[in-house]
């Protein structure tokens, strides 16, 4: 019978190795490949004598699935080893030698213990299907199973490399040497180097701009107490308005008086009207339509600064300009 021996496990071909950094781990999806040594446990045969093997190589490739400490991976694995066979007897089927091949396909689940450190142990298990040699090149179809453990280096959020060793078997594997069938157990110690590399999720879209503001255009113009006089700073602000007015083209302009809460409520209503209508004056004296300009007095209602009655609070003197 020839033994064969492979598995999965990792090396990639990584860039240059700087210092670790500590980082975020983010599920996603991976890839990795492998390749070491293997070594065959000897073993007893079904008709007397036993198998044994020297140094075997073996290499592989996974693609899996990280959910930030448990991953789910399939493998592909292929590898050989050196082989001594020492049989009962006729002289004819004892001491012979060659190489034993398996190919193997697994799947496996596995756990990182610490999937945020630099340093991450982790251990894992795997079953599937092995093609092992038998009197024909991988001519034995056996069920494989494997257990893992390992240590990874994480470079960065999606590079890494581990050390992994592994034991792999398989249910009996048979050949047949000079007519007679011999069945052989299957086990191995593998010890791998090995290489992942995790692609970047996505990058998310940056949200759309808000939409434009449809609050119409307003500004504010303030009074001194018992006062309905504009002044210079106050002219300026009423410049500004027609100016708007005028680029909208089609519009109309409320201006909405108000005074603060000192006086009588009745001189106080007045009061807010002549305010609003000296703003009309000015902006009429600008260039606007006066019949495009609705004047409002409201008086002590709608206080900009929440006052005691008789407050003279200054931003409650005011002449609101709004543009429709």
């Amino acid at each position: 019978m020839r033994k064969a021996l492979c598995v999965a496990g990792a090396l990639a071909l990584l860039p240059s190795i700087g210092h670790a950094q500590e980082f975020a781990p983010l599920p996603g999806f991976y890839i990795g490949a492998g390749a070491g040594g293997a070594w065959y446990l000897p073993s007893s045969t079904t008709i007397g004598g036993t198998f044994s093997g020297t140094t075997g190589m073996l290499a592989d490739v996974v693609a899996g699935y990280d959910f930030v400490g448990p991953r789910v991976e399939l493998e592909v694995g292929f590898g050989f080893i050196p082989f001594t066979a020492n049989l009962a007897g006729t002289a004819a089927q004892s001491n012979f030698s060659g190489s034993a091949h398996q190919l193997q396909v697994m799947g496996k689940a596995l756990y990182d213990f610490i999937p945020a450190s630099t340093i991450t142990p982790y251990i894992g298990a795997g079953a599937g299907i092995a093609f092992v040699d038998s009197n024909t090149f991988l001519g034995n179809t056996t069920f494989a199973y494997e257990g893992i453990v390992g240590v990874g280096y994480n470079i960065d959020s999606q590079w890494r490399v581990a050390l992994e060793g592994r034991f792999l078997g398989t249910t009996t594997a048979n050949v047949v040497v000079n007519g007679v069938n011999v069945g052989v157990n299957n086990a191995n110690i593998i010890a791998m180097l090995y290489g992942q590399y995790k692609f970047a999720p996505p990058v998310a879209s940056a949200p759309p701009p808000p939409p434009p503001s449809t609050a119409p255009p307003s500004f504010m113009v303030f009074f001194d107490w018992d006062s309905s006089r504009l002044s210079e700073a106050s002219l300026n602000v009423v410049r500004q308005a027609a100016s708007a007015f005028k680029s909208k083209g089609s519009a109309r302009i409320r201006a909405t008086g108000h005074t603060d809460t000192s006086g009588p409520e009745s001189y106080n209503m007045a009061l807010s009207l002549r305010r609003a209508n000296a703003v009309k004056d000015a902006l009429v004296r600008e260039g606007v339509p006066a019949a495009a300009i609705t004047v409002i007095g409201r008086g002590e209602a709608g206080l900009l600064v929440q006052t005691a009655d008789g407050v003279r609070e200054p931003q409650n003197r005011r002449v609101e300009i709004v543009i429709d």
